[in-house]
């Protein structure tokens, strides 16, 4: 088996999928959640031979068995969101430093070293729960920072509004990550002419908005903060890994993880660039979990690897695929 932290090291397609080979036959053997579903698909590790033939988990499995791969001791479970009474998504992790070293080489490939930023969070709806991976994230990244100026804030906007004024006026690099409807509650309070600040969106209105386009969300958002473009980050509890979109929409992975389409009435194929469907997601930094997941967001993916997310299946059960219970 590969070291788990050389996925960090991957640089070209051929040897991601060779690791991905290698983390499948790995997974089969040593998650029973993940190997019964293989089973059910009678799908055996001997005969996947490209990643195309590998199995993708149902990201609902993560609401209602334990995805593990390891037998170490669990150091961290990570926890979606949801209404009261509501089954949310746990992700067990077993090696949390696997989980830093993703999302601390993510930033440094797409925006470069973090101690050239001020880091302003406001992700209330995150902040009021436990167990929020974003948060684990975002945290470590203000501590990361060494900024003095870099923190959270919760429904203090004027507060935010100064601080954010004052940072990027004085020429100071700043990002501001925040939830989407927060971020509008800001720009209906102040407008901005930011110039050296940039403006992440982690999507979502978490039921406090109703939910609007990309292209009329980010117009909003541009036009209230005086910026050009509104950066987002596509991540989930489920996951270890993000992709990032430095603006209009088109989300870039880092290298250790991809994105593959798959056709929505039958979730076993997938369907050509340029073309929607369910997305699947290979994230080896989920090495000692399930590294291969089918999410019930939609998306079309382009020659260049990029793609985009163009919003979620209408029903609650992934069309196509009736093994969704073990």
């Amino acid at each position: 088996m590969i070291p788990n932290h050389d996925i960090f090291t991957i640089s070209n397609q051929k040897q991601f999928e060779k690791i991905a080979l290698k983390v499948f036959r790995f997974q089969h053997e040593n998650n029973k959640v993940y190997r019964e579903f293989c089973d059910l698909l009678n799908v055996e590790k001997g005969a996947v031979k490209s990643i195309e033939q590998i199995p993708f988990l149902p990201i609902q499995f993560f609401k209602s068995h334990d995805v593990v791969s390891s037998t170490d001791a669990i150091q961290q479970t990570f926890t979606s969101s949801g209404t009261t009474g509501m089954i949310t998504s746990k992700h067990l992790v077993t090696d949390v430093s696997l989980y830093e070293e993703s999302y601390g080489n993510a930033f440094s490939e797409f925006y470069g070293n973090i101690e050239d930023y001020a880091v302003l969070a406001l992700l209330p709806s995150y902040l009021e729960r436990e167990g929020s991976s974003l948060i684990y994230m975002v945290n470590d990244l203000i501590e990361r920072s060494n900024n003095p100026n870099s923190g959270f804030y919760l429904h203090n906007y004027a507060e935010l509004t100064t601080q954010l004024t004052e940072l990027d006026a004085s020429g100071q690099n700043v990002l501001l990550i925040g939830v989407t409807y927060a971020l509008l509650d800001v720009v209906e309070t102040q407008q901005f002419e930011l110039k050296n600040t940039i403006i992440m969106e982690t999507g979502g209105m978490k039921g406090k908005r109703k939910e609007m386009i990309r292209e009329e969300l980010h117009q909003i958002l541009c036009d209230g903060f005086g910026v050009n473009s509104i950066h987002s980050e596509y991540g989930m509890t489920e996951l270890l890994s993000q992709a990032y979109s430095l603006g209009n929409g088109i989300f870039e992975c880092p290298n250790w993880m991809s994105i593959m389409i798959r056709d929505t009435e039958d979730a076993l194929t997938y369907v050509d660039t340029g073309k929607t469907g369910g997305i699947n997601v290979i994230d080896l930094a989920n090495i000692n979990s399930c590294s291969f997941i089918a999410t019930q967001d939609l998306g079309k993916k382009y020659s260049n690897n990029s793609f985009e997310v163009l919003g979620r299946f209408d029903n609650s059960d992934i069309r196509g695929c009736n093994l969704m219970v073990l």
